[in-house]
């Protein structure tokens, strides 16, 4: 059993350890940016599938994307509707970006803010973390952290009493949406509808 308390999480998770946490959507397997690598060895996930940066507010993700000011004028106009919340913005990647993130395309990067206590206490005190749903690659999201500990025993999770006043989470992944450079491409559509 690797759960422990929320100190010891964050502790883990600033050491660079893969460590899981609830959200608003599905809970999250997560580790430094440029630990990436653990998450797609853990998950047996295929290198073209990007992971998302997560952060407790939208002011500790800008500085890893890149854009025109109309850009962020339209991209902060989207967050301030859906964030925090399940929506996930795939952008130009800054040169903040750990290539491990996204190995097959750098360039790129998807971002959330969750609408989750638990996960915005946790992330605002590791910074940013390279973030994707817990479980193996191509099955369902795993729900509970006693499912999280059994798939992935590497993985620190919370003792339940640490979240048990959380709203528990809907299950649903976030929606994910590409900048296509004038206009939004929808890639998944999940929680929040577009």
């Amino acid at each position: 059993m690797t759960q422990v308390s929320l100190a010891e999480l964050v502790a883990g998770a600033r050491a660079g350890n893969l460590v899981s946490f609830p959200t608003d959507t599905v809970p999250a397997l997560a580790t430094l940016p440029e630990k990436a690598a653990l998450i797609f060895a853990a998950k047996q996930r295929s290198q073209d599938k990007p992971l998302i940066l997560m952060a407790a507010r939208g002011a500790d993700l800008w500085p890893y994307v890149q854009g025109s000011d109309r850009e962020y004028q339209i991209w902060q106009e989207l967050t301030a509707k859906y964030w925090p919340g399940g929506l996930t913005l795939v952008l130009p990647a800054s040169a903040l970006v750990p290539k491990e993130m996204n190995p097959t395309d750098p360039t790129t990067i998807g971002i959330r803010v969750p609408a989750s206590a638990i996960a915005q206490q946790i992330l605002a005190q590791t910074g940013p973390m390279a973030t994707t749903s817990a479980n193996l690659s191509g099955q369902p999201p795993l729900q509970t952290m006693a499912e999280i500990d059994a798939q992935f025993p590497e993985a620190l999770t919370l003792i339940a009493t640490e979240f048990q006043t959380e709203v528990s989470a809907i299950g649903v992944p976030s929606t994910v949406a590409k900048w296509t450079g004038t206009s939004w491409q929808i890639l998944r559509q999940g929680s929040i509808e577009l």
